[in-house]
């Protein structure tokens, strides 16, 4: 499929708060920082993601879990990953900190996800009949390196879900020329189920979601601070999440 992401509205919209978190569920920022957020992210591209301060305290590393059979380098530097890949808008940012909450200039950060109809670009093999070859294709993958707050930005869309997982992004972050940190970004299951029910192309395909967070070991396993935190924009849903890394 191919064309414009989409933009929607859905009937029951949900309060979707800005939340950046911690491993414990906690906030990153400092207490004058959210004090401060709520005006500051009216006016910030970033929405809240670049109100660290040098010395706001000890950031939890972001866990890391199973890099998954879907990954290849398709060596393109790129901000717009969709490849006319029709779904619901998505803005992802990520910001990229050390273990004292400062900002990675310069880190290389790959993602890569599965479309709307749960098939990812590359491989053979795929979707509920194992019919679907994607082989050459690259949609939907893409890097770049962090700015000097630390921060990415992509223009995606929503991923879809395919048998035995949750939905969900991957990421890679090579913090440095030694090392790399590989995870996954989540999605509350009721948003989702919203778009999958009733948004097409998500509704197009037959069957029905069969794995929610709670039963994804990989999702349970990384923990509340790899759950997205989204925000609702006129054209776009906005994912935001804080990678906390150690160099190697």
């Amino acid at each position: 499929m191919s064309g414009k992401p989409s933009s929607f509205s859905l009937s029951r919209r949900q309060a979707l708060g800005l939340i950046a978190v911690t491993a414990g569920g906690g906030a990153f920022l400092p207490a004058s920082a959210m004090a401060a957020q709520s005006s500051a992210a009216q006016a910030s591209p970033y929405a809240g993601l670049a109100l660290f301060e040098n010395g706001a305290g000890v950031c939890t590393i972001t866990p890391e879990v199973t890099e998954g059979p879907f990954y290849f380098d398709p060596k393109l530097e790129r901000a717009d990953v969709t490849e006319g890949k029709k779904g619901i808008a998505l803005d992802v940012r990520l910001q990229v900190v050390d273990v004292d909450c400062r900002p990675l200039a310069g880190a290389r950060v790959d993602i890569w996800h599965c479309d709307a109809q749960g098939a990812y670009s590359g491989y053979p093999g795929q979707g509920d009949g194992r019919d679907v070859d994607t082989s050459g294709q690259t949609f939907l993958r893409g890097w770049q390196k962090t700015d000097a707050s630390g921060i990415v930005s992509f223009a995606t869309i929503y991923p879809g879900w395919y048998r035995g997982r949750t939905t969900h992004i991957h990421f890679k972050v090579f913090p440095d020329d030694r090392s790399v940190m590989t995870g996954q970004l989540f999605f509350p299951d009721s948003l989702s189920e919203q778009i999958f029910t009733s948004v097409a192309p998500y509704n197009d395909r037959p069957g029905k979601r069969d794995t929610s967070n709670a039963d994804d070991g990989i999702a349970r396993r990384a923990g509340p601070q790899s759950q997205a935190a989204l925000r609702e924009l006129n054209d776009a849903y906005q994912a935001l999440m804080i990678v906390a890394v150690k160099p190697g």
